[in-house]
């Protein structure tokens, strides 16, 4: 296994185009969390004026609903959310800009050409260790929608936060690729 990538945000399109399925990348800087009922909103804010909200154009939305601050860090656990569920918008908002996603599982067949068509990476964060996660959060803001509760838009800051490169910009996907029995990636 090759050492770990270390890659500052926001990210630089070509540094995403040189990424691998399989690749183990250490995240530093900002991204976004939105779930389900903030793809909703970011689509209908797309639709009516053209572009994305709050500067998300160019950045990283990771799918998790973070819960509130503990054991003296900014948040007290963040855990990917199934990414399946965000299907819906994916394609849409990395066309208007979305430079690349963190969640677990699968995506769609129309996910996977939109990461080649844009040059997006889907990232697969580990599932289970939420609190583990967590310790790579340095701070945390309210963006928006406070009303959703865990699914408000927020920016992370984080450190060295570990993911897996599951589908590239070249449309590989490492899911399909174990699904076909494929021994290396």
């Amino acid at each position: 296994m090759s050492e770990p990538i270390a890659l500052s945000l926001p990210v630089d399109p070509q540094a995403l185009k040189e990424l691998s399925i399989g690749d183990v990348v250490l995240l530093t800087g900002p991204v976004y969390t939105m779930r389900d009922a903030g793809h909703k909103r970011a689509l209908d804010f797309l639709e009516d004026n053209g572009h994305l909200p709050f500067d998300l154009e160019g950045q990283i939305l990771f799918y998790a609903g973070p819960t509130p601050a503990a054991a003296g860090r900014p948040l007290g656990a963040i855990g990917p959310t199934t990414s399946s569920r965000m299907d819906f918008a994916t394609p849409a908002l990395q066309k208007a800009g979305i430079a690349a996603t963190i969640g677990k599982g699968k995506r769609s067949e129309e996910d996977i050409e939109s990461c080649k068509e844009e040059g997006c990476v889907y990232f697969a964060a580990v599932g289970g260790i939420a609190a583990l996660l967590a310790s790579h959060v340095l701070e945390s803001d309210l963006i928006a929608w406070e009303d959703l509760g865990t699914e408000a838009l927020r920016k992370l800051w984080l450190d060295q936060f570990p993911v897996i490169v599951a589908i590239d910009t070249q449309g590989r996907d490492l899911y399909r690729l174990i699904e076909r029995g494929a021994s290396e990636v």
